[in-house]
């Protein structure tokens, strides 16, 4: 089976197999309450990609906004769905007069078939999406695109706002707006250069398109004759009788100025407004970066994702990942979180003279200090904190388990002084929360305030987060990820199994897979 992987965009992965090309007879319904979202409140389901949806005029400038913003989100995965791709095959008797077709009314589409295919990346499936060939105006029987689930889905068309179906499963509507003459010169061009129309076609379109979107656009490329005209209906009588009455103004009125309202940004000149691009980029990052919990727990704080970060959760969750290449690749993400768990520690501005004798105004670390870890997987996130802490002292707290309901403990040694240090409290699996509970109520007992705890986990359930946070609302929680949930038998899932066993080497690690 062919699968070739292209990135014509950036981030932008996706897949040409010709095996096949998905129906639009096996599309879902199309009622709202088939929608795949997850209920407020419901963490044990994955995290839903952020859905953007593009619109404007055509030839706005849309699909340069869209490779431009997946250009910027580089380091997260984005997938680019084109309207164009959902056209309807013309039947027989539509081929034979198709310079009069209406490939700008929504009828032109099959939105059946593209609200399958968003319902489908939005639960975390690969999709087939058709490739429509616009000189045969029919699908291409033979071959199909595979879309894979990503952070990121961008939805671009012309049409993409005015089902409301569509609408409701975006997070995100932008819609690109640009000078008529602008549009219509590239139109022009990319029908007859990409599309292989005949010029006489495109200008036949071009004038019901010139109709179809002046409304809100400008005049200045039309003829002489045009300019003098004293009215549209005028203008359109000049051009074609009854087409403005019959065809045009119902069109537009019906279908492309109302979906302006429904624009979350309006951006002007298309891909030249580099500053809303850049804006728009900006919001994005911070939803993506932002999990449903850290919106309800202010105090959990998950690293910025980056596809290396990504790339070495794949590997330590790798059954198959060998011993030293779990131990490197888990060495690497526990130094990124204990560096950035020591971010949020005080600090003092402090002044120093550099070697060129000018000064610098700069802070100072943070000196009362210390390590707690929780035996036996938390020692593994000792040594990360002693190369980022010189002569850091590390106290130790070892807790029983016994079903992972009754917890008791059995050893503790901490630092005399624990009550005037800050703690960095170290266990790289935050499941339930028990253990971690008895460990934050022994500091607080011996005189640690909550809010001087920094809990660091490479990986944490929704139900710890919830457990430990609704108890100590104050301490604060740095991850490198959220899990999906616990299973029956207390593991996170997907997880990465017994962390102390596969790190230190302890056991033969092996799940069957169902």
């Amino acid at each position: 089976m062919y699968n070739a992987m292209e990135t014509p965009s950036g981030a932008h992965f996706y897949g040409l197999r010709p095996d096949g090309l998905l129906s639009s007879s096996a599309s879902s319904p199309r009622s709202p309450s088939s929608s795949l979202s997850v209920p407020s409140g419901d963490h044990s389901l994955p995290k839903q990609p952020f859905v953007i949806g593009v619109t404007g005029g055509t030839a706005s400038g849309k699909t340069t906004v869209c490779d431009m913003i997946i250009q910027q989100l580089h380091d997260h995965r984005v997938v680019l769905v084109n309207q164009d791709s959902f056209y309807r095959g013309l039947t027989a008797k539509e081929l034979e007069d198709v310079h009069k077709y209406n490939f700008d009314h929504p009828d032109a589409f099959d939105t059946e078939q593209l609200l399958d295919c968003i319902h489908k990346l939005k639960s975390g499936q690969s999709v087939h999406v058709p490739i429509y060939d616009f000189k045969t105006h029919q699908r291409c029987s033979d071959s199909f695109r595979q879309v894979n689930a990503s952070d990121v889905i961008i939805l671009e068309g012309i049409l993409v706002f005015h089902d409301q179906c569509v609408r409701d499963l975006m997070n995100m509507k932008i819609f690109v707006d640009a000078d008529a003459d602008v549009r219509l010169a590239r139109r022009i061009s990319r029908d007859t250069v990409e599309r292989g129309r005949d010029i006489q076609s495109v200008l036949e379109q071009a004038r019901h398109f010139y109709f179809y979107n002046c409304m809100y656009a400008c005049f200045e490329i039309v003829t002489s004759y045009i300019r003098s005209a004293t009215s549209l209906p005028q203008v359109a009588k000049s051009w074609g009788g009854d087409v403005y009455a019959k065809f045009v103004k119902p069109a537009f009125d019906n279908f492309i100025l109302p979906s302006k309202k429904f624009a979350d940004v309006i951006i002007p000149r298309g891909g030249e407004n580099h500053v809303a691009i850049d804006l728009i980029v900006q919001h994005i990052r911070t939803k993506l970066g932002q999990h449903d919990l850290c919106k309800i727990y202010p105090n959990v704080n998950v690293i910025h994702s980056t596809f290396q970060i990504r790339g070495m959760h794949t590997l330590i969750r790798d059954r198959e990942i060998s011993k030293h290449d779990f131990v490197f690749y888990s060495d690497r993400l526990i130094r990124l979180v204990v560096e950035h768990g020591l971010g949020y520690l005080p600090f003092l501005e402090k002044q120093v003279f550099t070697p060129t004798g000018s000064v610098y105004t700069g802070v100072e670390f943070c000196k009362k200090l210390c390590g707690v870890s929780i035996i036996r997987s938390g020692e593994s996130m000792e040594n990360a904190l002693r190369a980022c802490c010189k002569g850091i002292k590390i106290g130790k707290i070892l807790i029983h388990r016994d079903g992972d309901n009754g917890k008791q403990l059995i050893y503790e040694k901490l630092p005399k002084d624990i009550s005037e240090r800050h703690v960095l409290l170290l266990d790289p699996v935050l499941a339930t929360g028990n253990s971690a509970n008895q460990a934050i109520e022994l500091l607080i007992k011996k005189g640690v305030p909550e809010s001087s705890i920094i809990f660091l986990n490479l990986i944490s359930a929704p139900e710890g987060i919830q457990c430990v946070c609704n108890r100590f609302p104050s301490l604060k929680i740095v991850t490198s990820e959220i899990d999906a949930k616990l299973n029956e038998e207390f593991r996170v899932i997907p997880g990465l199994g017994e962390f102390g066993d596969r790190y230190f080497g302890t056991d033969d690690y092996f799940v069957p897979i169902e």
